[in-house]
């Protein structure tokens, strides 16, 4: 595995009744933990393609979870993923920005459905080699991108040796 969800999950600090987003669920790894680390809080996975609509779906269920809302969205629409404004203590975006097309509108999204001092864990490729993605977005890249709205860098962590994470502050 080239991260390891569960120990970038444990950074975190989770409670057990924080609101959390994944956004771009893809097949629903990171929800279904979620799911399980916030048995009072609840979990948006928020997922354009909808074949993985119905993947998360069946993970939840046979996980049973009552807590993950799964969310046909488009992380790139102001409003497009669907969750109330400034209700969202964590916001997962794992392997997505370097896949999003507007930038601007995903990092606003992302502002727009978190807490004041609500925070943000960023995990993406650093490795284009590994799997041929071509639009890598550096971490400094990154960091620079979400300081400009207004986020903070509170803690870089330790995300495999083929991706970078942090987790930034919203201000």
């Amino acid at each position: 595995m080239f991260t390891d969800p569960l120990k970038n999950l444990k950074t975190l600090g989770l409670r057990e009744d924080n609101i959390v987003a994944d956004l771009g669920a893809g097949t629903g790894h990171y929800s279904v933990m979620l799911g399980v680390f916030v048995p009072r809080g609840k979990v948006y996975a928020v997922e354009l393609q909808k074949d993985y609509l119905e993947t998360i779906k069946n993970k939840v269920k046979e996980a049973h979870l009552g807590n993950v809302e799964i969310i046909w969205g488009n992380v790139e629409k102001i409003g497009g993923t669907k969750i109330g404004e400034a209700i969202v203590d964590v916001a997962i975006a794992s392997n997505i920005l370097s896949q999003v097309e507007d930038k601007e509108k995903f990092l606003l999204e992302i502002k727009r459905i978190l807490k004041p001092q609500g925070r943000v864990f960023l995990i993406d490729w650093s490795d284009p080699s590994v799997i041929g993605v071509t639009n890598i977005i550096s971490k400094n890249k990154a960091k620079e991108m979400f300081e400009q709205k207004g986020f903070i860098v509170e803690q870089e962590i330790d995300a495999g040796s083929h991706h970078y994470g942090m987790i930034l502050r919203k201000s």
